[in-house]
């Protein structure tokens, strides 16, 4: 049974929207995986540029659906926020606009229908969707989306379904589709796991923000196939993703009914209306920047004595995290390493900045930590060389951003932090 929107609906679920809107675009990056500030990719710098927390992928773009990030709402990731490359999502590239529109394309009241469709007997309100061949937007793109609020008469729930195409051989981005790391996220369950026929399915249950400053649920299912058909289901215990008070303690649907929802085969003639993608190069593209996994040996080695590694990790290029435990708690230390930033030097040194010797400009904050809750410290120390080459090394007083803090101050001291980032091992 469909219920009309009232006018007055429409800003309550106006955060829904926007995480359908951004599974689309985003490249269903879902992994969840780290971004310091600063840089990853020179357009997002001007942005980030003060805090040197990690940014997590929002699962909802599903996050970014982002898994992460992502799955829908993702910042980073991805992907969580996170393209890097990902051609799931919606590229409307100029050949995509000249791809000329299959007889079977489907509309976005088509769409919203088969979404409904599929879910128990309930009431459909705020419903939207996109088609496959753009509704209104460019011809062409590879991916559609529906989204609806939701009630089985336990509660109102935002629910959206993304659905995407890529090409089989298309490699994903580093941690695609992979559980997120407990160190950057927290959440309440994940599986990652390949299926009988050579499927990728993820399912994840957690939460809409990581600092759990709010109770909102975000649980969500994303498949990818072997012919590159991408289905991403997200759900929340609200009304919208964001800005309504929870109307549920739980999303509806299980996680098994999450996964038969992403399995249905109702979703297969919708994706294969969209444009065939384009044969990826048979090289990838390398990361840029240094390799995390030797930034992770660097960072190791510096670390000063009494300390021992109790969980590390990072990602592929520019950044890696340890926590460390001095006998009096766990504390967090991340450190990102990228060069060519002289374009933001100004923003990041003041005319207050240490000057060292050889041009190397040097400043060090100690402020509170953006994500986590009550009391958590975060003390940095950053660097840049006169040929923008930038060192930026931040410690907490626990061991993951999004928890309290659980111990007075950060395990290392300012001094510490910066001659571990003066450090010439980061040239080398």
């Amino acid at each position: 049974m469909r219920e009309n929107s009232a006018p007055d609906d429409r800003d309550a679920f106006e955060g829904g929207l926007g995480a359908a809107m951004k599974q689309t675009a985003a490249g269903f990056s879902v992994a969840g995986r780290p971004l310091v500030d600063g840089g990853v990719a020179r357009g997002r710098r001007r942005a980030v540029l003060r805090r040197g927390a990690v940014v997590t992928g929002s699962v909802a773009a599903l996050a970014v659906i982002g898994l992460g990030g992502s799955y829908v709402t993702g910042d980073t990731g991805a992907s969580q926020d996170g393209g890097n490359g990902a051609t799931v999502g919606a590229q409307a590239t100029e050949k995509a606009d000249r791809t000329e529109e299959t007889s079977d394309s489907y509309s976005g009241p088509q769409v919203v229908e088969t979404l409904e469709g599929l879910l128990p007997a309930g009431k459909f309100s705020k419903q939207t969707g996109s088609g496959t061949t753009g509704d209104g937007g460019r011809k062409g793109a590879q991916a559609t989306y529906a989204s609806v609020v939701y009630d089985d008469g336990h509660g109102k729930a935002a629910l959206s379904v993304s659905l995407g195409r890529q090409h089989p051989d298309q490699a994903l981005p580093e941690g695609e589709l992979s559980c997120p790391d407990k160190n950057l996220t927290a959440f309440e369950a994940c599986s990652a796991t390949t299926l009988k026929d050579g499927s990728r399915l993820v399912l994840y249950k957690g939460w809409e923000y990581p600092d759990r400053r709010a109770e909102t649920k975000r649980w969500y299912a994303d498949l990818l196939t072997p012919e590159g058909y991408r289905i991403s289901v997200t759900e929340w215990n609200a009304a919208a993703e964001k800005g309504t008070p929870v109307s549920r303690p739980t999303p509806p649907l299980s996680l098994d009914r999450m996964k038969a929802l992403v399995q249905a085969e109702e979703w297969r003639p919708i994706i294969a209306s969209l444009p065939e993608p384009e044969q990826p190069p048979l090289e990838q593209p390398a990361p840029q920047g240094q390799n995390g996994e030797e930034i992770l040996a660097k960072l190791i080695a510096q670390l000063p004595d009494g300390l021992t590694v109790k969980a590390s990790g990072g990602q592929e290029a520019e950044y890696a995290y340890v926590v460390v435990d001095d006998g009096r708690g766990k504390s967090f230390v991340q450190i990102n390493v990228q060069a060519d930033m002289s374009d933001v030097e100004g923003d990041l040194f003041g005319p207050d900045a240490k000057v060292l010797p050889d041009g190397t400009k040097v400043t060090t904050r100690q402020e509170p930590g953006e994500k986590g809750g009550g009391g958590v410290k975060m003390w940095t120390a950053d660097t840049m060389r006169p040929d923008g080459f930038r060192v930026v090394i931040s410690a907490f007083n626990t061991a993951n951003q999004n928890e309290d803090a659980t111990r007075e101050d950060p395990a290392l001291t300012l001094a510490e932090l910066e001659k571990m980032a003066t450090s010439k091992v980061w040239l080398s």
